[in-house]
């Protein structure tokens, strides 16, 4: 997993719209990149929500905003449009950027274990060095675990 400390490993992606994203775009700014296991369901959904009703206040800190999932982009832009989203979300379906963050895990869920990703959050620099990792995120008030 990327450490405090690392400097973002290099991406290029598809958002919900078909545009490429890359880590390229967010040098010399802020960004909070969120990893997030399924578009649409509960948790996703609170937290997705609660970054977009603070994307304001994230923004006057400086903060870009970026989701990533291994959803596809049908998905992702359904999961964008229904709730609003003020930002992108990256449709990672080969696990590219997500194992490059170390966020793709052996998880357990009632006695069964299975890979999936681990909702994680990293906050990055100007300089694209990460300054904060988030792995206890609260879905409902993620916004001021970041601001915190």
């Amino acid at each position: 997993m990327i450490k405090i400390g690392d400097k973002i490993p290099a991406f290029k992606a598809i958002n919900q719209e078909g545009e490429t994203v890359s880590s390229e775009q967010f040098l010399g700014k802020k960004l909070v990149l969120f990893f997030y296991p399924k578009a649409s369901t509960p948790g996703c959904t609170a937290q997705a929500c609660n970054l977009s009703e603070n994307y304001e206040i994230l923004q006057k800190q400086g903060y870009n905003v970026l989701g990533i999932s291994a959803d596809d982009v049908k998905r992702q832009k359904n999961f964008h449009t229904k709730n609003k989203l003020t930002y992108d979300l990256i449709a990672d379906t080969e696990k590219e950027i997500i194992e490059k963050f170390g966020v793709w895990q052996l998880k357990k869920f009632m006695g069964k274990e299975y890979f999936g990703i681990v909702r994680t959050t990293f906050l990055f620099d100007e300089n694209s060095i990460c300054t904060n990792i988030i792995e206890k995120v609260k879905t409902k008030a993620h916004a001021e675990q970041i601001l915190a």
